[in-house]
């Protein structure tokens, strides 16, 4: 391997490693809101790299990502839970591991039920015809009380590996910290996150990624060069539902009961400020995007008090996730109008600007010494 090629994979990894070791470390020093917070953000970076697949390096705009999210959350609960005759609740009892990954094939199905329409469906035709996913979701969601619970939803079966639970119960300590429901979910979180980042960048960055790109950018010289376009578009549809049904079975362990409300239009529309925000075609970008969308109403919502126009949820004036909303989409704004590439795009511009700074004084410390009297 090439000394640049080295570099190219030692880098990435090598931040990957330190990124891993930071996330590892978070549950021992902060409290639960932040842990809390923390596993919003994940699992909603986790949908938002399969939504930036779709749309961001694909070209095809979905409105319907809630719906496959909804399908990994009430799958888990639905494969994971007994049957409760007395409530008129049904479930497979599933092993939770298994129940998992069921949730994520659930979801790939769904997904590729829909992808003959993906496949032949582009831009805002593809938009409103998975728009209406959202509609046939929440009327499952609403009236198939038997698996979903209905309108009050159901409790969430916490994960068990090996026997031990991610629950608050048993007590395990660990580093003389006790370990409760939430630091041991940020461990299944990080343990999900790390592999999705990697997985997307590994298409993204290979030949499927190129493929879809050019799919992306031009339909017709990829049809030209021999690129299967309609299997592509529903291959990557699949996989975009698959990111989303782990991003949603995650969002049922850490909310602990499954609501059909949540998974609305809405959280579609985050998922598309996620990547708009984040950076289009990236994983990075995902990321970025998750965690801003994600953990700004988290914070209006502890911090609001303090700040001017946010009311508590309830009373008059406008509540956090309305002013999250806004913020945000005023933050949409602001980069389809003044940085297409997003805040990664922004990160990337500034670490050049930097390099081509070290640059020149490197130059001007050499002309300096070349001026010299020898």
């Amino acid at each position: 391997m090439s000394e640049r090629a080295t570099r190219r994979v030692g880098g990435p990894l090598l931040a990957t490693v330190a990124a891993t070791a930071v996330l590892l470390a978070v549950p021992f020093y902060v409290d639960a809101f932040w842990l809390q917070t923390g596993l919003f953000a994940m699992s909603a970076a986790i949908g938002a790299i399969g939504l930036n697949l779709l749309t961001g390096a694909t070209g095809q705009l979905s409105l319907g990502h809630a719906f496959f999210l909804a399908v990994g959350a009430y799958g888990y609960v639905y494969l994971a839970s007994d049957s409760d005759p007395d409530h008129g609740l049904s479930g497979l009892g599933m092993p939770t591991p298994l129940a998992f990954v069921g949730a994520i094939l659930l979801a790939g199905i769904a997904g590729g039920l829909f992808s003959p329409i993906s496949g032949r469906l582009r831009g805002t035709y593809l938009g409103i015809a998975s728009l209406a996913l959202i509609f046939i979701g929440q009327h499952v969601l609403f009236n198939a009380e038997g698996v979903t619970g209905g309108f009050n939803g159901r409790d969430v079966p916490p994960m068990e590996i090996f026997g031990f639970t991610f629950a608050d119960s048993p007590e395990f300590v660990l580093f003389n910290v006790p370990l409760g429901a939430l630091e041991r979910l940020w461990f299944l979180a990080v343990a999900l996150l790390i592999p999705a980042i990697w997985i997307a960048r590994g298409i993204l960055r290979g030949r499927p990624g190129r493929a879809m790109n050019t799919i992306r950018d031009h339909e017709v010289a990829a049809a030209v060069m021999g690129v299967p376009v309609a299997r592509y578009r529903s291959g990557v549809f699949v996989l975009s539902s698959m990111y989303a049904g782990a991003a949603g079975a995650l969002l049922a362990l850490a909310f602990r009961r499954t609501v059909p409300e949540y998974f609305g239009m809405f959280l579609s529309l985050d998922y598309l400020a996620m990547i708009v925000i984040g950076g289009l075609g990236s994983a990075a970008g995902a990321v970025a995007g998750a965690v801003f969308v994600s953990v700004l109403p988290q914070l209006l919502t502890r911090f609001g008090n303090d700040l001017p126009l946010v009311a508590e949820p309830g009373s008059e004036g406008v509540s956090p996730a309305e002013a999250a909303r806004i913020l945000y989409g005023a933050a949409v704004v602001a980069v389809v109008l003044f940085l297409p590439g997003g805040l990664v795009g922004l990160w990337t511009r500034l670490r050049l600007a930097a390099a081509r700074r070290r640059s020149a004084r490197s130059l001007h410390r050499l002309d300096k010494k070349e001026e010299q009297p020898a």
